[in-house]
C-alpha cells in the first residue's frame, strides 16, 4: 500500500513539512532537525535494497547484459544531456543549476521498479537497470557531473566517488552479504525493508521541504521548467530508444520510466554533502521527486487503460466472430 499511493503520501509529508511552522508554531521542526542525518538515511534505504536483492536478478543481468548495458549508457548519456540542456536553456545558475545537473547524473530511481510492475512492464530489466546503474555510479556520476557542471561549480571528483561508495554502493554490498549470510536478518529484512526504503525516501524529501520552505516559493518557475523537460524528454527517449534498439514493448516500458524517473533522494543527499554552501541545490532534487512521481503514475495509469481497452477489443473481437464461424461450419 504504501508503494502504490507512493505520491499520495509524498504530497502529504511534503505538505505537512512547508507548513509545519503554521500549524504548529513554537514546537520544533523534526524535519529541518533531521537534515543532519539525510545521507544515513540513504545509507538505509541502500541497505534495505541489497538486503531484497536475489541471485536469479545477479543472472537476468549477465543473461541480457547487452540490452542492460544499452539502456545503462542510454540513460547516462541522455539524462546529464538534457539536464546541462535545460538548465542552460532556462538561465538557471547557482545552486538551482547544480541541483538540475545533480538531477540528471544520478543513477535510476528504486520506485521504478514498482510502476514498471503495475504498467506491465518488464521488471526484471528494470530491476537490472537500476541495479547496473547504482553499481556503476561511483565511476560514471562523477565523471558526468565534471563534464556537465565543472565551468560553472567546483566538482571533486574523488568526493563525489567516495560520498557515492559510502552512500549508496557500500551498503548494498553490506546489506547482501549479511543478509546471504544471516538467514534470520535476510527474513527480517523481507518484512521490514519493503515498509523502511519508501519511509525513509518520503522523509528525506520532506525534511528538504522543510528546510527550504522559504525559498521554494522565489524564483522555482525555471527551475520546474527544467525538470518538466528532463522528465518528459526522458520518457520520449526511453521509449524512442528502446524502439530503435528493437526491443520488445515490455523492455520499453521499463527503460522509459527508468530514464524518465531518477534517484533524486540520492540527489538530494550529494547536493547536502557536496555543495554546503550552495543550499539551492537540493531544491531541484526534491521538486524532482514529486513531480516524476506524479508524471510517472499518470503515465503507468494511461498504460493500464490502454492494455484493458486493447483486450476488451480483443475479446469483443473474438466474441464477435465466433458466431459467423459457426455458421459456416454449418454450411
Amino acid at each position: 500500500m504504501l508503494d502504490r499511493f507512493l505520491i499520495v503520501w509524498l504530497s502529504l509529508l511534503s505538505g505537512l513539512a512547508y507548513f509545519w511552522p503554521a500549524l504548529f508554531p513554537g514546537m520544533r521542526d523534526p524535519f529541518v532537525a533531521s537534515k543532519p542525518v539525510v545521507p544515513v538515511l540513504i545509507a538505509v534505504t541502500m541497505f534495505s535494497v541489497g538486503c531484497l536483492m536475489r541471485r536469479d536478478e545477479f543472472r537476468e543481468v549477465v543473461r541480457d547484459w547487452r540490452s542492460v548495458l544499452a539502456g545503462t549508457i542510454i540513460q547516462y548519456v541522455a539524462t546529464p544531456l538534457m539536464a546541462w540542456g535545460f538548465g542552460h536553456l532556462f538561465g538557471l545558475t547557482g545552486g538551482h543549476l547544480v541541483g538540475v545537473i545533480i538531477v540528471g547524473c544520478v543513477p535510476g530511481a528504486m520506485a521504478s521498479n514498482v510502476l514498471t510492475m503495475i504498467a506491465g512492464g518488464n521488471v526484471s530489466y528494470s530491476v537490472s537497470l537500476t541495479t547496473v546503474s547504482t553499481i556503476v555510479s561511483p565511476v560514471v556520476v562523477p565523471i558526468a557531473m565534471y563534464i556537465c557542471l565543472h565551468s560553472s561549480a567546483p566538482v571533486d571528483l574523488k568526493d563525489i566517488a567516495v560520498q557515492l561508495f559510502l552512500v549508496v554502493v557500500g551498503p548494498v554490498i553490506v546489506g547482501k552479504i549479511l543478509c546471504s549470510l544471516v538467514p534470520r536478518i535476510e527474513k527480517w529484512m523481507e518484512v521490514v525493508a519493503p515498509i523502511l526504503a519508501p519511509l525513509t525516501i518520503l522523509w528525506i524529501i520532506a525534511g528538504v521541504v522543510g528546510a527550504n520552505r522559504e525559498s521554494l516559493g522565489k524564483g522555482v518557475a525555471p527551475v520546474i521548467a527544467a525538470l518538466a523537460g528532463i522528465n518528459l524528454l526522458g520518457y520520449l527517449v526511453g521509449y524512442w530508444g528502446g524502439a530503435a534498439l528493437k526491443f520488445p514493448e515490455g523492455v520499453r516500458r521499463a527503460l522509459t520510466i527508468e530514464i524518465g524517473m531518477q534517484n533524486a533522494g540520492l540527489g538530494v543527499a550529494l547536493a547536502q554533502q557536496l555543495y554546503r554552501d550552495l543550499p539551492d541545490a537540493q531544491v531541484p532534487p526534491a521538486l524532482f521527486t514529486v513531480g516524476s512521481m506524479l508524471t510517472a503514475t499518470l503515465l503507468v495509469q494511461a498504460w493500464v487503460w490502454r492494455d484493458r481497452r486493447a483486450k476488451r477489443a480483443a475479446l469483443d473481437e473474438a466474441a464477435g466472430l465466433e458466431p459467423q464461424m459457426n455458421a459456416d461450419e454449418r454450411e
